[in-house]
């Protein structure tokens, strides 16, 4: 399954750092997986201006922002959308007293909201940023949350100003109103609040608003330890089912940093229950969708959940839990397929040759439903060129003809050694992105029955479900490494300074980038629409509001 490199590490970076202006290279760095050179502040929006349009990297996929004792840093980690395999990071160091840098925003269009991020947690300025101001905390707050000089016991006030109309001064032609959205709503999937500008029924401005449930899952994970106390959390930051892919980002990052391998039986065993946790979020997503579309609960509603109950029941007796699985170990798994073995295969089986039969149905309820396509066929619109330059992947980006996926492109696990296919519709739309996801659930029961095909069959004595781990884990390094999580590339970023716990842990969530690109897809469109639209991003606020 995966696709011709088109350059070694190496030849990458020589290539990468004679195309940059010369006055720009400061030096090089060390990292785990990706070449990184250091650039100077005043000079990154030239880098990276030469590396996306000559060298290739059109994919900015996560900026990490951090602060040192004697500097702040801004770490762009860039690959290209056609070779996952070619990753560069970009470290932009700025002084402690005067934190300032160039904006990536004209550049990759997605660094907007990963900058404001930055500057609104750590407190980095990015010059020339079109709209540098916080995105998680309200803009009233003082101080920086992951600044060294923060001030957890300092009062905070909210003014009564942080209320008033947005749209009072508003010099559009017509009659235009605002509609806020959420942030506590169903058709909003979690807490998320937009403000939509309406001149009618027809949406002239969206903004999604984000930060309500903000759970310092970053800072909860660099105060825990790597070997035992870091994963249970993944799980977390996807209560849609996708969990154990959270996991595995993990379980990828922190086994590269600290060389371990892992058993090519534990190999098995992970893929198969990572596409049984991904089919557990698509039907979610199909159920929930069909209640955005259609308002009500519908048939397709209780049959999603109805098949959604027969995975969670799978994946309960191989985990032991429903949800909050933490199945997965630095190294392995925590444990074997249970006994009786045959009898877990058969019900797994049972599942996989049903499926078939329920993916017909969803069909026959949503896809040949003459009034589900009038809702999603041509509206949410998001063309393939606009989706990379705000950073989407994952069945968002597949559903725009983007042949993007990590786990055939960046292949870990088992799955260059599985027959299956990337599922990808060039429609662009709502119904594509439908589309995809009713499709990946036929690739993800392919590979789930050749585990289970390949488990039947493994000698009893090279059941080896992890490898020998060292009781305390205390690497040096950094790294970046992402997943195909159920919503798209799911990334950790871990700066490893020789004791138990992270220095830095950054979590690049899919739905993030995902829901920036939402205006762009909204605009112009009609109010229904925009429920619609939305929708069709399978958005988890779990992984937004990190």
């Amino acid at each position: 399954m995966q696709r011709k490199q088109r350059s070694t590490a190496d030849q990458l970076v020589d290539e990468a750092v004679t195309a940059l202006p010369d006055d720009a290279v400061v030096s090089r760095e060390v990292h785990e997986n990706a070449p990184a050179v250091v650039i100077r502040a005043d000079r990154i929006r030239r880098a990276l201006s030469v590396l996306r349009s000559e060298v290739g990297f059109d994919h900015c996929s996560c900026v990490t922002a951090q602060e040192y004792e004697d500097r702040f840093e801004t770490v762009y980690h860039l690959t290209s959308y056609d070779d996952r395999t070619c990753e560069l990071s970009l470290v932009v160091p700025t002084t402690k007293d005067d934190p300032v840098s160039e904006s990536a925003a004209p550049v990759y269009p997605t660094a907007e909201w990963h900058e404001r991020e930055a500057y609104d947690l750590v407190g980095i300025k990015y010059e020339g940023h079109p709209n540098l101001r916080r995105i998680l905390l309200p803009e009233t707050w003082q101080g920086h949350p992951l600044s060294k000089n923060y001030d957890r016991n300092q009062s905070q006030i909210v003014p009564l100003s942080e209320h008033a109309n947005p749209i009072k001064e508003d010099s559009r032609q017509g009659d235009t109103m605002f509609l806020n959205i959420g942030p506590h709503h169903p058709s909003t999937h979690g807490v998320l609040h937009l403000e939509a500008v309406l001149d009618g029924e027809q949406v002239i401005d969206v903004e999604p608003d984000i930060g309500y449930i903000h759970r310092c899952e970053e800072q909860m994970c660099q105060q825990g330890t790597y070997r035992h106390q870091i994963m249970p959390y993944p799980d977390r930051w996807d209560w849609g089912g996708a969990g154990l892919l959270n996991e595995w980002a993990y379980a990828r990052v922190i086994e590269d940093l600290a060389d371990i391998e892992v058993p090519e039986y534990a190999q098995v065993v992970r893929t198969m229950s990572a596409e049984l946790s991904r089919i557990l979020s698509h039907l979610l997503f199909t159920a929930m969708y069909a209640l955005d579309v259609s308002g009500e609960f519908n048939a397709t509603f209780m049959y999603g959940f109805r098949d959604r109950d027969r995975v969670q029941d799978l994946l309960e007796d191989l985990t032991g839990q429903r949800m909050m699985f933490n199945y997965f170990r630095v190294g392995g798994v925590a444990w074997d397929v249970p006994e009786p073995r045959d009898e877990f295969f058969e019900n797994v089986r049972a599942f996989t040759n049903d499926l078939p039969q329920k993916l017909e149905e969803y069909h026959d309820l949503l896809t040949s439903n003459e009034v589900f396509q009038l809702r999603c066929v041509d509206t949410g619109e998001l063309p393939a060129e606009v989706a990379k330059q705000y950073g989407v992947t994952g069945p968002v980006a597949r559903g725009s003809g983007i042949d993007y996926d990590l786990r055939r492109d960046d292949p870990y696990g088992y799955y260059d050694r599985l027959r299956w296919d990337v599922v990808t519709e060039d429609g662009c739309d709502n119904f594509a992105r439908v589309l995809v996801r009713l499709r990946e659930m036929e690739e993800s029961a392919a590979i789930v029955e050749q585990c289970v095909d390949l488990l039947t069959d493994w000698p009893e004595a090279d059941r080896t479900c992890q490898s020998n781990v060292p009781r305390t884990l205390k690497p040096s390094g950094e790294c970046y490494r992402a997943v195909e999580g159920a919503k798209g590339e799911l990334g950790i970023y871990i700066r490893a300074d020789g004791t138990e716990t992270p220095a830095r842990f950054k979590i690049r969530g899919p739905s993030f980038s995902n829901l920036s690109a939402l205006p762009a897809m909204a605009e112009g469109e009609y109010i229904a629409d925009l429920v619609a639209t939305l929708g069709s991003l399978d958005t988890i606020m779990g992984e937004v509001d990190r």
